[in-house]
């Protein structure tokens, strides 16, 4: 994340000291995407799914795999998870540049959240996305969700 285009400049505080690590993805439901190619097991993209209260903690896709659907398979697995774990609708708090996509695939603004010095420094939208009972699985093939070692 902390290389990505997404955070680079006033963003770059956002991330600075934050990391996905053993205790992180323990204690959280972190699903990654990774290269389809047996030779090439490269992380495109992950999402962390928090159930109580439920929030997307993150989702995230690498600089060079974006415009590729990435994104649009993460969550799609998220809703699939959520409906899964008996979740109705899924809070997001987006980077301001995040903010079209998540509306792209179906989340709606439900208000802002206030900047929260030093690493946030300014308002951020606050979007959900409402999960119907219907919501089909996603491939899993792709997806693999994250213990540490």
């Amino acid at each position: 994340m902390r290389g990505s285009r997404a955070y680079e400049g006033q963003y770059s505080a956002m991330v600075a000291d934050y990391r996905v690590g053993p205790d992180y993805i323990e204690t959280h439901r972190v699903f990654v995407a990774v290269a389809a190619d047996e030779h090439d097991n490269r992380v495109l993209g992950f999402y962390s799914l928090v159930l109580v209260p439920p929030e997307l903690d993150l989702l995230f896709v690498a600089d060079g795999a974006q415009g590729r659907g990435i994104g649009r398979l993460l969550v799609a697995h998220m809703k699939s998870e959520a409906r899964a774990a008996g979740l109705d609708r899924v809070r997001v708090v987006s980077h301001p540049p995040a903010e079209g996509f998540y509306r792209s695939v179906g989340a709606v603004h439900t208000g802002t959240v206030s900047a929260s010095p030093p690493a946030v420094v300014w308002d951020r939208p606050e979007l959900e996305f409402r999960i119907p009972p219907d919501v089909a699985r996603a491939p899993g093939e792709v997806l693999q969700r994250r213990r540490s070692r």
